[in-house]
């Protein structure tokens, strides 16, 4: 993998951030996401004209053929905006679960209703009781019929279509399909701090199909990898952002007479950041590196998620330190970043989740050098 981008991808990223750009202000963001689908038609429609939908997806099920390279710089622009279209969640992480197991004609319907934007998708997996990584799959599938709640499932109160995980009768973990509207099946919606949207969803004998046969636990597993390394690139994004606002905040805003940017204390502290954000982003590409030759390392990924909750959380809370009372009001940008970095943190095991996997895994190897 070559670590700056191609000419294509440079493409690909700024007619991401032009659409995503266009549409969103602080103001336009609060607007959108305190409406009851929580984010704009408008842009994804915009999103699905250009391919982005399709993005992760093989041609020959309707998609455009590129890969985690490629779905990298588009994570980070979706973290540099904040955008909320729930491209990850509705569209990459159960569109990958079908991709991986479904017959061909059942992975071009979906894949192809998802790539133009008239489809959504959830990924129902997290029931009470779950503390990463551990899921506990209670969810139960009998005689053709899903029984269960799923309490955490993203992007799952505009759901059309719901891929769920469930134990069938011999124990086996599968992945089934769903229709979000069927009988049987009951959603209440909740938000985040972040301005996002979910759902938990309940099934009482709610028709189901499966997706391919034998257990699904290890697709489960390289699809969550896969999301990991979605994760860090939307948390560079997202901090980058951070450090432009404070740089800038520091340039034109004035203090006994002078720019902030004139104090040498806050310079290095911006310069820290600034060191943050790039042991972050070589992670990240070093994670998107590892899934491009198709190794889905939950070790990787948890070197990662670790890097970018710590610089996260330093970047977060300097951006709002150096702003001083404004970075922590509504109206201004700064802590609408924070309180996504801080969701993003908390998601699939938090910093002390995957040190400790990290940790745990020392005496795997033979040995440590260190240099």
């Amino acid at each position: 993998m070559e670590f700056e981008l191609s000419e294509e991808q440079v493409m690909l990223r700024d007619t991401v951030r032009e659409v995503l750009t266009k549409k969103y202000d602080i103001e336009t963001l609060r607007a959108v996401t305190d409406t009851e689908l929580g984010w704009d038609r408008g842009v994804w429609n915009s999103l699905a004209e250009i391919g982005i939908l399709g993005l992760v997806f093989d041609e020959a099920d309707g998609g455009t053929g590129a890969g985690a390279e490629e779905l990298a710089p588009v994570m980070e622009e979706f973290g540099a905006s904040i955008a909320p279209e729930p491209f990850l969640d509705a569209v990459v992480v159960p569109g990958l679960l079908v991709a991986k197991t479904a017959d061909a004609d059942v992975r071009a319907d979906i894949v192809g209703g998802l790539s133009s934007g008239e489809r959504l998708l959830a990924f129902a997996h997290h029931e009470n009781g779950d503390r990463w990584p551990s899921y506990a799959v209670e969810t139960a599938f009998a005689n053709g019929a899903l029984t269960g709640t799923k309490s955490l499932v993203p992007a799952g109160h505009s759901a059309d279509t719901l891929v769920v995980s469930a134990r069938d009768e011999a124990g086996e973990v599968g992945l089934y399909l769903v229709d979000a509207a069927a009988d049987g099946v009951s959603r209440t919606g909740y938000r985040t701090h972040d301005r996002r949207r979910g759902a938990q969803i309940t099934f009482d004998g709610a028709a189901a199909t499966r997706l391919g046969s034998g257990d699904a636990t290890a697709v489960i597993n390289d699809v969550e990898v896969y999301t990991q390394a979605a994760l860090t690139a939307e948390s560079v994004g997202a901090m980058r952002s951070c450090l432009t606002m404070t740089t800038e905040y520091l340039k034109t805003r004035k203090q006994f007479g002078v720019t902030l940017s004139t104090f040498q204390a806050l310079t290095h502290r911006a310069a820290d950041m600034y060191v943050s954000l790039e042991l972050a982003s070589s992670l990240s590409v070093f994670a998107t590196a590892a899934l491009s030759d198709d190794r889905f390392d939950p070790t990787i990924a948890s070197r990662a998620r670790l890097q970018a909750a710590r610089s996260g959380k330093h970047i977060g809370e300097e951006a709002i330190q150096m702003h001083g009372g404004i970075g922590m009001t509504a109206e201004y940008p700064v802590a609408h970043y924070v309180s996504r970095l801080t969701a993003i943190s908390h998601t699939l095991g938090d910093a002390d989740s995957h040190l400790q996997r990290l940790s745990g895994a020392v005496a795997d190897y033979d040995m440590v050098v260190v240099e």
